[in-house]
């Protein structure tokens, strides 16, 4: 199994140049290979590993390419072709794709070392460093052990808009050190959970759980500040540039906030149940039509789902995505659709009078498809039976950000060693 974990590293200020200019060397060496792609014949290249046989002529022709890792220059090669795969995966699913473009040094900020050329030393307390080939040794904050199970394949180097220097360590495990996931014909509703993304409520569960929206007021308020201020520099002046890394600090810090807040309560979830179901929504169609577009961008709900899509491997979980179309309207108890605007938070069926909260019964019906795209039986006891309005527990967004786990609503705050991960756990 394949995962990540990120750090913020402290290069010296001779080491950030020299890192920056290892950046735009490959991104030279990208920018060539994409001229190459377009201009050689298509028998000499093809591949990344066809293209891996031309850099010792490359670095005949242009030497400054041997002050670089072989093995980073040779990553950056196929990170074209990857991108090439991408987009041509894209086309296939029937989207409007273009080419390739040439990147600018705003648009090239990282670099690869695959394989070899890196090396994580002292890594007993909270600080460590890294050392890379032909950079040399980068302090970095060790705020999470490495698994000794994990054998770390390739280092990430990246520099944030906000001037912040990042290394995420893409790590590997074998698969007999991943918790086996639970066989299909033990799952039932006591040990499985639906999950509505909402409005109210940032989620609201089938067994009546529901967790607050993030409170992100007074961070946008800081945002709408700076970006005035921003808009009164004279562009290309160094106040300027300076105010144009205060705002990206300003929306970092509002990415990092939702991504901390995600990582807590996913992590919850694939923990406290050995299934969880949450609707496919179509993300990009909601926010191209909606006037709540940005608290529905807030809710970054694609990122959530890729999150509990990657826990789930992690902490032995099936995590299936349904067709979302109709749970908010079909009835959990009896299956009759009942046409409901947005404004109305209440369930009531007019055919069996079946009566809960809106997300609860979207939710209910999310665990019941759930059971359906599996082939498996609904068992008699379901959370239909039992779930009224006046059963929602519901969690604050402070709660789950001092705690870092809704396990049990009851029990008191955890230690640090058992909270779960924090918003630089993956990139």
């Amino acid at each position: 199994m394949e995962y990540s974990h990120r750090y913020p590293i402290y290069p010296t200020q001779e080491v950030a140049a020299e890192l920056e200019r290892h950046i735009d060397i490959h991104r030279q060496a990208y920018n060539y290979t994409r001229y190459e792609y377009e201009n050689v014949d298509a028998e000499d290249i093809g591949s990344a590993y066809k293209h891996h046989y031309r850099l010792p002529d490359w670095k005949s022709e242009f030497p400054v390419l041997s002050e670089v890792n072989s093995k980073a220059l040779q990553r950056t090669v196929t990170r074209f072709y990857q991108n090439l795969s991408n987009l041509k995966t894209q086309k296939k699913n029937g989207n409007k794709v273009g080419k390739l473009k040439w990147k600018s040094p705003r648009e090239f900020q990282s670099m690869t070392y695959s394989q070899s050329g890196f090396e994580l030393k002292n890594t007993s307390g909270r600080r460590a460093s890294l050392w890379l080939s032909k950079i040399g040794d980068i302090k970095l904050r060790y705020h999470r052990e490495i698994p000794d199970e994990a054998d770390i394949k390739e280092v990430t180097i990246k520099k944030e808009t906000t001037g912040e220097w990042f290394v995420s360590f893409g790590l590997e495990t074998d698969d007999a050190d991943v918790p086996e996931k639970p066989a299909m014909d033990e799952l039932d509703s006591t040990n499985s959970v639906g999950i509505d993304l909402g409005i109210l409520n940032y989620i609201h569960t089938s067994d009546g759980k529901t967790v607050d929206w993030l409170d992100l007021e007074d961070e946008y308020e800081r945002l709408r500040r700076e970006q005035r201020k921003f808009s009164r520099k004279q562009k290309g002046s160094n106040n300027y540039e300076k105010q144009r890394r205060e705002v990206a600090r300003v929306k970092r810090h509002i990415r990092r906030k939702v991504l901390d807040y995600q990582h807590k309560i996913t992590t919850w979830l694939v923990r406290e149940y050995d299934a969880v179901f949450v609707e496919d929504l179509n993300v990009k169609g909601m926010l191209e039509d909606s006037h709540n577009a940005r608290n529905k961008q807030d809710a970054a709900w694609r990122q959530f789902i890729s999150l509990l899509d990657y826990k789930a491997d992690l902490y032995g979980c099936h995590v299936v995505q349904i067709e979302p179309e109709g749970t908010t309207k079909e009835c959990a108890s009896c299956g009759v659709e009942t046409a409901k605007p947005i404004w109305v938070r209440e369930h009531s069926c007019p055919s069996c009078g079946f009566e809960c909260d809106r997300d609860a019964n979207a939710a209910m019906n999310v665990l019941q498809r759930g059971f359906s795209e599996l082939g498996l039986g609904w068992p008699e006891d379901t959370p239909v039976e039992t779930a009224l309005p006046t059963d929602t527990t519901s969690v604050s967004a402070k709660r789950v950000i001092e705690v870092g786990s809704l396990g049990s609503f009851e029990r008191a705050k955890p230690s640090r060693d058992d909270e779960t991960p924090s918003a630089s756990r993956t990139t």
